[in-house]
């Protein structure tokens, strides 16, 4: 496949994607994978594959109700990949059969795990594979402590292990249908073991491969960490604790009305955990409060962090630029953080990335808002929701004509694999002339 050779990095592992949207779509159009075995649509049937493959979490149909069990199992292996990456999965069965990887191969595998280090990539790609194995059996063996006495032992092992993957990768797929279609986790707002569990999960898979080696490596030496890792977690904290304090007080007299102190601080801190591209929803989306969806808005946009599961404009972008704010008011030319300075290049990435993403949104807002005759808030809320990968809806995608679908499932693509990843698989990438053009200023702000 000498075609193959030819193509960037970036464009393999959009193609990887492609791929497996295309081979889940083919799969969720047989019979087999609807539960009255009808032949769910084209469009439909692509609309969930791009949803689970970018782990996103948007559906337009229950997953419990419309697919059978074999559809379901499609859904789980896409949701797995995809939050992985083929190029993961595909280096792992090589390992297995004792095949040689390569030089190119290995650079792949740099840029599709995330990471900086050429150098004993195949051993991250092992850890990322057996330490998602290991927390996401973990997390179901916590889940079915709740599941298995409500459901019985094969179901109830089922569910644990469908919806540990689901949060671990980020996805917000559920199986509540069975007791309420569209409900997701509402009936567990005030359960502990669950949304502790399932928060934990989403937090571990939204922080990154990258962070996962520097805490199995340096565990609780702190000064050792490297600077993306203490950025990545100190991001990750503030917006953790801000998003949980702005809908404790936003949502206090409306969707946390009725409910005791301790259970409306667990309810704000899923929500908050799950706005950053999980999906998983334990409170009335559709009764959110303005402020509330303001807020819900932000944190899907900004998702998770580099290398990992989640999508979105990711945590280490939103710092770069607001450390760059502080540097610049206080007059400083250089952006230094924990005593380092940031590669300028960096603040033009991360100023990039920023407006690629809130002009799809509100393009792909404006588009959809001409198409449908659905309120603007909500469809703004689908759209940061697949942007962000995050998949959380105020009940809209069910009833979007085909124009939206498609408007949301490239929204959904580029969320996956990066915005400016996105305009780099289209854009042909030429050498810069070697010289220098004359500068002149401009005025600006």
């Amino acid at each position: 496949m000498r075609w193959l050779k030819k193509l960037s990095y970036t464009r393999i592992i959009a193609l990887s994607f492609f791929i497996i949207i295309l081979s889940g779509t083919l799969l969720l159009m047989l019979p087999i994978s609807s539960r009255d075995s009808s032949v769910t649509s084209f469009l439909d049937s692509m609309f969930t594959a791009t949803s689970a493959t970018c782990v996103t979490g948007l559906i337009v149909f229950d997953t419990y109700t419309h697919w059978s069990l074999f559809g379901q199992l499609v859904i789980l292996t896409m949701i797995q990949i995809g939050g992985l990456g083929l190029m993961t999965i595909i280096t792992m069965f090589a390992v297995f059969m004792k095949k040689r990887i390569g030089l190119r191969e290995r650079q792949l595998l740099m840029q599709s795990a995330g990471t900086m280090r050429l150098d004993g990539i195949i051993r991250l790609i092992k850890k990322i594979v057996f330490g998602t194995l290991i927390i996401e059996g973990i997390g179901a063996l916590l889940l079915s402590i709740r599941f298995i006495p409500k459901l019985g032992i094969l179901e109830g092992i089922y569910y644990s292990v469908f919806h540990a993957v689901s949060a671990f990768c980020n996805a917000g797929f559920d199986l509540m249908g069975q007791f309420a279609p569209y409900s997701s986790l509402t009936a567990y707002e005030t359960d502990y073991l669950v949304s502790t569990v399932i928060m934990a999960l989403i937090i571990i898979g939204g922080i990154g491969f990258m962070v996962w080696g520097d805490l199995l490596k340096c565990k609780l030496h702190i000064s050792a960490y490297s600077l993306h890792t203490k950025i990545v977690l100190i991001t990750s904290f503030l917006l953790l604790l801000i998003g949980t304090v702005g809908f404790f007080i936003f949502e206090y007299s409306g969707n946390l009305a009725g409910l005791s102190l301790p259970d409306k601080l667990l309810s704000a801190s899923f929500m908050s955990t799950t706005t950053r591209t999980a999906g998983f929803n334990t409170m009335d989306l559709a009764g959110l409060s303005d402020s509330g969806n303001i807020l819900s808005n932000i944190l899907m946009l900004i998702g998770g962090s580099p290398g990992s599961t989640a999508g979105g404009i990711k945590t280490t972008t939103i710092a770069v630029i607001f450390m760059t704010i502080g540097s610049m008011a206080k007059g400083y030319e250089d952006v230094t953080v924990f005593r380092k300075r940031l590669n300028a290049s960096l603040v033009k990435h991360a100023a990039v990335i920023i407006v690629i993403y809130v002009s799809a949104v509100l393009l792909a807002a404006m588009a959809i808002c001409f198409m449908e005759p659905a309120d603007s808030k909500a469809i703004f809320f689908e759209t940061a929701s697949a942007a962000g990968t995050v998949g959380l809806t105020q009940g809209l995608t069910p009833t979007l004509c085909a124009g939206s679908k498609i408007i949301l499932m490239i929204l959904m693509f580029g969320g996956r694999i990066g915005g400016l990843s996105l305009l780099l698989v289209f854009a042909e990438r030429r050498k810069q002339a070697p010289l220098a053009r004359p500068s002149e200023q401009i005025l600006i702000g």
